[in-house]
């Protein structure tokens, strides 16, 4: 089997995404809790803490299921910025750990993981992982459209060609 992925490129990835990511979490810090807990119609994660937190628990989710635990924390649970910062620091270490620690075989190679409501599903892991990459940016585009709906737009999110984050 010849390796398509492997964690050094993931890492890099990864660092990129949750640069974004952090960046707007830094932006919204500028929102009260008012705002932040705004309904705003149109979105099924109705405000945008619960956007911001749906973001962060997908990647706890995937990276969960190749670790063979399925997770769910409410969003209640982060009730500002700071709490969701942390969330999301807490996530991002936990994904590096699961890719610094996986080969390029366990990366690559297709197996049997067990989703929501105990479903199996043949998976490629770093198919998993580029899943929550992907997963970040399509909601920080709706985080955004979710600023500039609240009167506060943010720019230059998109996947970075420098890494911030140490």
């Amino acid at each position: 089997m010849r390796a398509m992925y492997n964690s050094a490129a993931l890492l890099d990835m990864h660092a990129r995404g949750h640069d974004s990511l952090e960046r707007a979490l830094t932006h919204c810090a500028q929102f009260s809790a008012a705002e932040l807990n705004r309904e705003i119609p149109g979105f099924d994660e109705g405000t945008l803490r619960r956007r911001l937190h749906h973001t962060i628990g997908a990647e706890q989710y995937w990276i969960g299921v190749l670790r063979g635990v399925v997770h769910d924390e409410p969003g209640d649970a982060y009730p500002d910025i700071a709490a969701l910062q942390a969330y999301r620091q807490r996530i991002s270490a936990a994904t590096e750990d699961y890719l610094r620690g996986a080969s390029e075989a366990e990366l690559n190679t297709p197996r049997t993981l067990t989703v929501w409501g105990g479903a199996q599903r043949e998976l490629v892991p770093a198919h998993v992982f580029l899943r929550t990459l992907t997963h970040i940016y399509h909601h920080l585009g709706q985080a955004l459209v979710m600023c500039r709906v609240l009167g506060r737009p943010a720019e230059g999110l998109d996947f970075p060609l420098r890494v911030t984050l140490e």
